[in-house]
């Protein structure tokens, strides 16, 4: 029996809720917190829940305009709407951000239509599965599965019919987090990397990246989190790099994977080649762990959505009334199998009717999954790249057995994978929304419509975000062997260069994909990797990403801003791994024993894990802010609950710093790709050596810590 439950609004109200207004400004809101969610993962691999900011700001903009242009005060169900129809943004970025750059890596181009695609088609899916689920997970296990992010969401709405500072809180953060990284950036003020190399200690360093963003996330996540994930870092950085110097160092050829000598390597030229594969390693072994220690809740939670879509765990023979409606079952069967055959035609994905079916199937289960871990656990905490990977696997191995290894193949396991990841990340953020409409009285089917509404204008705007941060950090660089081309059949159609080079030759090239497919006389002389060439066919630039590119600086010594995007890099160790079998297993193998070993200590792997493979300039202000947040805690009032701390100043105004730091360096990539803008913005030789002290950028840094620490100490 479902628990008697009374929400803070009655079912009999006639209370505005689906209205224009809160629509488009949870579609705004949507697209904001997708595109800084977006840029969040491909730093550092992971987000945050975007259900309190959103549902925070809707308050504040609402109540403002209300007092500027005498609008009607929005209610608390349409507040309600803009957190519901606002958060899907942030769970497809996820999605699209551990999957899509992988295309890259697998030696393909970001294809705007193939993102679109799939992000659509992932982001509707979730919403679908979830609709059926519903009355069995939050209204049938109401009191057993709490949704600790959904219920803190629903309390703020609640205060935030009775006013308070809360909204100014994030907008300041916002605010101070935008600044920030324009000074440091775009205005080149301080450098943004201040690091040590230890000469005493050979390969060893300490670096960290001074950025508003990092330094939120660490506060969000708490001190434990964020310590193992520190000291994954300190292991890769005074270790294993380490380590490998010492032993490489009298080495008289190169060692696979490498091309070149470990003694001629840099530190970060060691990480890549070694290093990152250890990290990936463990990645892939912390998310599996992590789902079989789910085992018991992916049962229980398969077998109950099954029964709720068969009809057997519904509530229908208790009154209905606002609050009890769903979009009918039909509309999530036609809606469902428009998705298989969406699936099946879509040109940009070349699936199989067997994939597109796949597709579904795994659908239904990880958002199940996915849903009940995040009624346990919270969506910031919920193993989605674990899931994953468990579909890319099993994917990947039926293509195998199946004979389908060819190029085209590897594509389409991705797409998969990101179909199913998207739905996933998407379900789960559904239901924690479904939770929080349940505990204020919302109508459950008008949220549906928002969140497919959300769904589909997020999916329409973040392939843009994703391709535009890649281009800007794009590096073309002429540093690259003499090589002709014999077999014409390997080059592609013209294309221009992009960016700042683009201003200096616009000419055309035609394009060559060098993969670890390609003919053994290539990859003797040219790394995996996107060419240009000439019409006499001779090779002209390299092409190195702004997402998992290698290069740090163009030509004429200018620094670029690279996205290290470790989900993604597992995605595509995967696929190659199993369809080419080509794969430095040995350095993979370790990465496993590493995160076994951490399970056995009975510490989490995987953030431990996350440290190992980036870095140690992105654990090091993520371990700041979790220090923060421990100081914070030690002084806050005795009467505070834990609720408390998940909707306290502290959260809010981190919140704050890391969408205006991500929207600033979404704002400073399109300076990189306007040729000669990012130049006059900079006036680093204006203020002379201040901008590359080591020291100054880390007092800043300091100073906006100790900043976050006295907003912390606040009640919201």
């Amino acid at each position: 029996m479902a628990l008697k439950f009374r929400p803070f609004i009655d079912s009999s109200s006639k209370m505005k809720e689906l209205t224009l207004g809160p629509i488009l400004m949870g579609i705004i809101l949507g697209i904001l917190f997708g595109a800084s969610s977006l840029y969040l993962a491909l730093k550092v691999g992971m987000t945050v829940s975007a259900s309190i900011p959103v549902a925070v700001l809707s308050i504040t903009l609402f109540k403002g305009l209300s007092k500027i242009f005498g609008f009607r005060k929005a209610t608390i169900l349409e507040n309600n709407m803009v957190q519901t129809t606002g958060s899907a943004g942030e769970s497809i970025a996820f999605g699209v951000a551990v999957t899509m750059p992988a295309l890259l890596i697998l030696g393909y181009d970001l294809d705007l239509p193939r993102i679109m695609t799939v992000s659509i088609l992932g982001g509707l899916l979730g919403v679908l599965m979830m609709i059926p689920l519903r009355k069995a997970l939050i209204v049938k296990e109401h009191g057993k599965l709490i949704y600790p992010e959904g219920t803190a969401c629903a309390e703020v709405l609640i205060v935030g019919e009775k006013g308070g500072s809360s909204g100014k809180i994030v907008f300041g953060g916002f605010f101070l987090g935008l600044f920030y990284k324009f000074l440091n950036v775009g205005m080149r003020l301080w450098k943004d990397v201040p690091e040590k190399v230890f000469t005493f200690f050979k390969g060893s360093a300490i670096a960290a990246e001074v950025s508003p963003e990092l330094l939120g996330v660490g506060y969000i996540i708490g001190l434990r989190t964020a310590a193992i994930m520190m000291a994954g870092g300190v292991l890769s950085s005074f270790v294993l790099i380490p380590m490998i110097s010492l032993f490489g160092e009298n080495l008289s050829a190169p060692l696979f994977p490498a091309k070149i000598l470990i003694k001629d390597m840099e530190i970060h030229e060691i990480w890549r080649n070694y290093v990152l594969y250890i990290g990936a390693g463990a990645v892939a072994a912390g998310g599996i762990i992590s789902l079989f220690q789910s085992l018991p809740t992916i049962i229980h939670g398969a077998r109950s959505g099954l029964k709720s879509l068969l009809g057997k765990g519904n509530l229908d023979s208790e009154p209905m009334g606002r609050t009890e409606e769903d979009l009918p079952f039909s509309f999530v069967i036609i809606g469902t199998l428009l998705m298989v055959l969406g699936l099946w035609f879509a040109p940009a994905l070349h699936i199989n009717l067997l994939s597109a079916i796949m597709i579904v199937l795994f659908g239904f289960l990880f958002v199940t999954v996915s849903s009940r871990l995040t009624g346990e656990i919270g969506s910031s905490s919920n193993p989605i790249s674990g899931m994953t990977v468990a579909t890319l696997l099993l994917t990947c191995l039926v293509f195998l057995a199946a004979g389908w290894i060819g190029p085209e193949h590897r594509v389409g396991a991705l797409s998969i994978a990101a179909v199913v990841c998207i739905a996933a990340s998407n379900g789960g953020t559904t239901s924690q929304d479904l939770k929080t409409g349940y505990l204020v009285g919302a109508t459950p089917k008008y949220q549906q419509i928002g969140l497919l509404i959300g769904a589909l204008t997020s999916s329409i705007v973040i392939g843009y975000s994703l391709i535009l941060l890649n281009d800007a950090s794009t590096v073309y660089t002429k540093k690259v062997p003499n090589y002709v081309v014999q077999d014409l059949s390997q080059l592609k159609e013209k294309q221009k260069i992009k960016g700042p080079e683009g201003a200096l030759d616009q000419n055309e090239y035609l394009v060559l994909q060098v993969t670890e497919q390609s003919s053994a006389e290539t990859l003797k002389v040219l790394n995996p990797g996107k060419y240009l060439v000439n019409n006499e066919r001779k090779v002209i630039y390299l092409v190195d990403p702004g997402i998992n590119g290698s290069i740090n600086k163009r030509d004429d010594g200018s620094s670029v801003t690279k996205y290290e995007a470790p989900k993604a890099r597992l995605m595509s160790l995967i696929i190659d791994g199993i369809l080419t079998q080509k794969l430095p297993w040995g350095l993979v193998l370790l990465g496993v024993a590493l995160a076994l070993v951490l399970e056995l200590c009975g510490i989490s792997a995987l953030p431990f894990a996350v440290g190992v493979y980036l870095p140690i300039s992105a654990s090091t202000p993520i371990f700041v802010g979790g220090i923060v947040r421990w100081f914070v805690e030690r002084k806050k009032d005795k009467s505070q609950t834990e609720g408390d701390s998940e909707t306290g100043s502290g959260v809010l105004f981190s919140s704050g710093l890391i969408a205006g730091g991500a929207i600033a360096g979404i704002l400073l990539a399109l300076t990189q790709i306007m040729p000669g803008l990012s130049e006059k913005l900079d006036f680093s030789s204006t203020i002379g050596g201040v901008s590359s002290s080591d020291a100054f950028a880390t007092l800043v840094f300091i100073t906006i810590a100790v900043v976050l620490f006295i907003i912390g100490k606040k009640k919201a």
